[in-house]
């Protein structure tokens, strides 16, 4: 994100360490010493199942860090950019979710991440890009960098079969954060994943066919598995409204390609 965005102006990078959103003072104090044009949150706290015991470290990064940023950017003039998730539908539809369709968030995780968005929304210009199944990061520890990892160690791989998707490949996130805020469409929540739809098997298949290998796939379903956190089954989201202002992302398998690629 910070590669991608310094070739758009000049970016301040701020860690953890730097800069704890949950602590309202210090958000403010930073905003007013930087005076920046945008605010781009990239914090999260996304440990899905934990979030069910830790609840109030889910809500402090997840809302209530937001909404400092939020009254931040406000009182600076600044745009918000925040990264919500799939997790906040309940995932029982068999179609694409649309940014109308009402959230039904069956988590801690879930609940966390849409009060970020409502209270995102106290920044007057705001950009709320709803994402899901990440990869690309650095370092790769991505659900999918573990299977390209298991794959290429000829280790089975376990995938859920009935999980539908549509990942999200940082680099084109990112790339698409710099075209929305270039092209500046009215502000509001946008779904930001790459196109097209598959679950993790089709992911896992697609990625030995990449590396040319025959892994041995343990097909699994959610139903089989014990989690604390419910996941959402079926959670393709719509790019409609982000084609609409033009902006056009990359197939899934053009997106893993990429990354496979660039893994070496």
């Amino acid at each position: 994100m910070v590669e991608r965005l310094s070739s758009a102006g000049s970016v301040t990078p701020l860690t953890r360490a730097a800069l704890d959103i949950t602590r309202d003072a210090d958000v403010l104090q930073a905003v007013r010493a930087m005076r920046p044009d945008v605010i781009v949150n990239c914090s999260a706290y996304n440990h899905v199942d934990d979030a069910e015991d830790q609840a109030t470290q889910a809500l402090d990064v997840n809302a209530f860090g937001v909404l400092a940023l939020a009254r931040a950017a406000r009182e600076s003039g600044a745009v918000l950019v925040h990264y919500s998730t799939d997790f906040v539908f309940d995932g029982q539809t068999s179609r694409h979710y649309t940014e109308n369709d009402p959230p039904a968030p069956q988590s801690n995780y879930g609940l966390s991440k849409l009060l970020g968005e409502w209270f995102a929304a106290d920044a007057p210009s705001h950009y709320v890009l709803r994402v899901e199944s990440l990869f690309g990061g650095r370092p790769a520890k991505s659900s999918v960098d573990r299977i390209l990892d298991a794959i290429r160690h000829d280790i089975p791989v376990r995938v859920f079969v009935d999980r539908t998707v549509t990942p999200s490949f940082v680099a084109d996130v990112a790339d698409a954060t710099v075209r929305l805020l270039e092209r500046r469409p009215p502000f509001g929540i946008y779904h930001c994943v790459n196109s097209g739809t598959t679950t993790w098997l089709g992911i896992a298949e697609e990625a030995a066919r990449l590396l040319g290998c025959h892994p041995t796939i343990v097909q699994t379903t959610m139903e089989s598995v014990s989690l604390r956190a419910k996941r959402p089954l079926y959670c393709a989201l719509s790019n409609d409204k982000l084609r609409q202002v033009g902006i056009e992302m990359p197939d899934w398998r053009d997106a893993l390609a990429r990354h496979v690629a660039g893994r070496g």
